[in-house]
């Protein structure tokens, strides 16, 4: 059976960590270069600068036509460093927008007009959106619950989330919204790999990218909000741009992936795995040779020239 290309729902806290920009970038590339459909920024961070920063992007790898749906009660409004910062360097704010949806709506709408099984969710920020998402009911646009939706539609979610490793911490996409992360965990029909903390931590954006490979515009959106994120230079972790990678290219051993087994939230909001063969939750692994392999890839893709150029 041929598998077609993914249809990509991006489900993202942009504004909190520069990563989330990266990522972005990386699904524009795998746009140009034919590998997905995407489909829809949804943002679980509740700011509507983040929308504005999103389609500032969008709009630069011309893409405007990807809609992007909001948060609306969320769990954190704070603006953070660029996304503002970088919106009114660029002359846009809010009335700059057009069709904004809530995001559960517009997951919902992708959802209910894709293939089944040929959506994959990249989800790089704390799980308000996907938890509302399985908990929704059937209304206009379908009939089916979210989680029949899921469980037809969705072949995977990749998400940045949780800590593997050895000693395992707190990690920010989970105790930002644990009640959510416990309920996708326990609930959600479709398969999850999640690349952990320990991942991105171990795979450093260079600096020197930044500083030389973007230089082809006067102002570029995602390296001018790198270098508003914190003082130039810095090497920053690559959490975000892990989940994209796996969720374009599964088969490509960038990654080694767990045995299956079963995630679940704990108490004290860590990330507790448990090996089981009927399980549908996996994370990443990645070794030395293979750092270097993801990290070579991530620059390519995220320095890759728009179309338009």
């Amino acid at each position: 059976m041929t598998v077609t290309r993914p249809v990509i729902i991006f489900d993202t806290d942009i504004g909190n960590d520069i990563d989330d920009a990266l990522a972005l970038v990386m699904l524009h590339s795998y746009v140009d270069m034919g590998f997905i459909d995407f489909a829809a920024v949804t943002i679980s961070k509740d700011n509507k600068w983040a929308a504005v920063y999103t389609d500032i992007v969008n709009r630069f790898y011309g893409h405007s036509y990807i809609p992007i749906g909001i948060v609306r009660d969320g769990k954190t409004e704070d603006t953070g460093p660029f996304i503002k910062t970088v919106s009114e360097k660029m002359g846009k704010d809010f009335s700059s927008l057009t069709d904004i949806e809530d995001a559960v709506t517009l997951q919902r709408k992708i959802l209910s007009e894709s293939a089944d099984q040929s959506v994959v969710f990249v989800i790089v920020g704390f799980s308000t959106n996907i938890a509302r998402l399985l908990r929704s009911q059937p209304d206009d646009i379908s009939p089916l619950t979210g989680m029949e939706l899921v469980r037809k539609k969705v072949r995977f979610m990749s998400m940045m989330a949780g800590n593997f490793s050895d000693h395992p911490e707190r990690e920010y996409n989970i105790f930002i919204h644990p009640e959510a992360a416990q309920y996708v965990f326990a609930n959600c029909p479709a398969p999850i790999i999640c690349s952990g903390f320990e991942v991105g931590i171990s795979i450093e954006y260079p600096a020197k990218s930044i500083e030389n490979d973007f230089n082809y515009v006067d102002y570029h959106p995602v390296a001018e909000a790198y270098k508003v994120f914190m003082k130039m230079p810095y090497d920053r972790p690559s959490w975000d741009l892990t989940s994209v990678l796996y969720a374009v290219e599964p088969d490509a051993y960038w990654f080694t992936l767990s045995s299956p087994g079963k995630i679940r939230v704990d108490a004290n909001e860590l990330t507790i795995y448990q090996k089981d063969e009927n399980g549908k939750h996996f994370y990443l692994k990645v070794d030395d040779i293979q750092r270097e392999n993801v990290k070579n890839k991530l620059i390519e893709l995220v320095t890759r020239l728009p179309r338009k150029f």
